[in-house]
């Protein structure tokens, strides 16, 4: 645990009690502050005070009465839509708001680090899709290439549930918007941005809040180094924000499918292979073609964004080339779960909007599509152009007969449920085909979680070709 530091003998409120909540109020706790929690949730209050929290309501007229800061959980809106009523109150009253980012960067480096030979470093990893599969791919890469490491953030563990650094240990987070938007510290030694395309937009009204939201990881807290994806006119913009000439490595450009020039630090991917460039000469050449765990471009994308993370942090490119072939990928993100009589069974349950779902469409050949759930704001239309490699659809979801009309020009089946998709598509399957789950929509309308999706895809999977 690391705890929080400069709050001994103050109170502090913490609003939500799931997994970054709690891992707050113990770690404020830690750091001798006197913690209050409140969750709108009866049955998350009750478990916090089985762990020994002190619960108290926060929506009560004088809750505030001597606190000295509200940490929010990154689930909770501040802004928009509109604010959550205690946290309305808390700014009417100018208690300051954070979160558990905010005090993590706040805790993160103490007295101990001056014994250390290296220094301990902060990876930052934020976008719209990839950054997961991206922080898991550094962590992995630093961990075989010897490098001490912990992964933490949106994935994995709460940040403030990490141990205290070790001697040249690397920290590797990835952000959501949710949790950059917020936090009132932001200062990793290196930011990564793998991308940008609509999600979340009510929470930030519009793209130009969720891009600003982003945008805080580099523009409050000056990284020493920055890698950006410059395939989004977003990426680029932010890149040029932040470089001071055409040589400057500080900032290092990261691009699937387009050729790069100038004679800056740029890190690509094209027709499988990566490369890397520094003042203008070619320094490095990676074949990920037969990387197993990282199909298709938008995976080599991530692997780009994960070598130039790591060569910032003194891995060279063959250990980092070692480090990517020996990597598993994460589970519900173009996760093989099965092969059988040729036909590969994927699951990319993490596919939850259509950027994501078109970079699955385009990564796999004669593909059996189950797709389907919560829609989300905007439809389809901007999935269609990558549905040429799609065989046949088979719609799953609350919503599947509107989804399902949306799919012009392609064979469709309005299956319902996930045991039905499965079974007819393992039916359908020939040799050379893929079956892949890759809904392009959210899953609260059948699972509690995109995880639960997946688990029940795999679990369908492995049900029929048992039968």
């Amino acid at each position: 645990m690391i705890p929080v530091q400069g709050v001994s003998g103050e109170t502090i409120a913490v609003l939500g009690l799931g997994r970054s909540g709690l891992s707050a109020a113990h770690a404020l706790e830690e750091g001798g502050a006197r913690v209050l929690c409140w969750d709108d949730g009866a049955e998350a209050c009750s478990r916090a005070e089985g762990m020994a929290l002190e619960v108290a309501d926060l929506t009560k007229l004088g809750a505030f009465e001597g606190v000295s800061r509200l940490i929010v959980s990154p689930g909770i809106p501040h802004l928009y839509p509109a604010p959550h009523p205690v946290i309305a109150a808390a700014m009417m009253l100018g208690v300051p708001v954070d979160n558990d980012i905010g005090l993590f960067f706040q805790s993160f480096a103490t007295e101990d680090w001056d014994g250390f030979d290296v220094m301990p470093k902060v990876v930052a990893i934020t976008g719209s899709n990839g950054k997961s599969t991206t922080s898991a791919l550094l962590h992995h890469v630093l961990q075989e290439g010897g490098r001490p490491a912990q992964l933490a953030g949106n994935i994995g563990r709460g940040v403030l549930d990490i141990e205290p650094a070790h001697d040249g240990e690397v920290v590797v987070l990835e952000l959501s918007s949710y949790q950059t938007d917020l936090a009132r510290a932001l200062t990793p030694d290196i930011a990564v941005f793998t991308n940008l395309s609509p999600d979340h937009l009510d929470r930030h009204a519009g793209m130009g809040g969720y891009f600003a939201a982003k945008r805080r990881l580099f523009a409050e807290g000056g990284p020493d180094r920055a890698v950006i994806g410059v395939d989004e006119a977003e990426g680029r913009y932010l890149a040029n924000q932040l470089v001071e000439g055409a040589t400057d490595d500080r900032v290092i450009r990261v691009s699937s499918g387009q050729k790069l020039g100038g004679d800056g630090w740029y890190v690509t991917a094209r027709k499988g292979f990566l490369t890397e460039w520094r003042k203008g000469r070619q320094v490095a050449s990676l074949d990920l073609r037969d990387i197993g765990g990282l199909p298709g471009a938008h995976n080599h994308q991530n692997a780009c964004a994960a070598y130039a993370a790591a060569r910032s942090v003194g891995l060279g490119p063959r250990a980092i080339e070692a480090g990517l072939r020996s990597y598993p990928g994460l589970p519900h993100r173009s996760q093989q779960i099965a092969e059988r009589d040729g036909v590969s069974f994927i699951n990319d349950s993490k596919a939850t909007n259509v950027d994501s779902a078109a970079k699955a469409l385009q990564a796999f050949k004669n593909i059996r599509w189950i797709c389907g759930g919560l829609e989300k704001d905007g439809g389809l239309a901007g999935l269609l152009p990558d549905t040429q490699n799609v065989t046949k659809a088979y719609v799953i979801g609350r919503e599947a007969e509107a989804f399902a009309r949306q799919l012009t020009g392609i064979e469709t089946q309005v299956c319902g449920d996930m045991a039905t998709a499965v079974a007819q598509a393992v039916v359908d399957a020939q040799p050379g085909e893929t079956v892949l789950l890759a809904p392009a929509a959210a899953s609260f309308d059948q699972y509690d979680s995109f995880e639960k999706r997946g688990e029940d895809f795999a679990a369908q999977v492995a049900k029929a070709l048992a039968g």
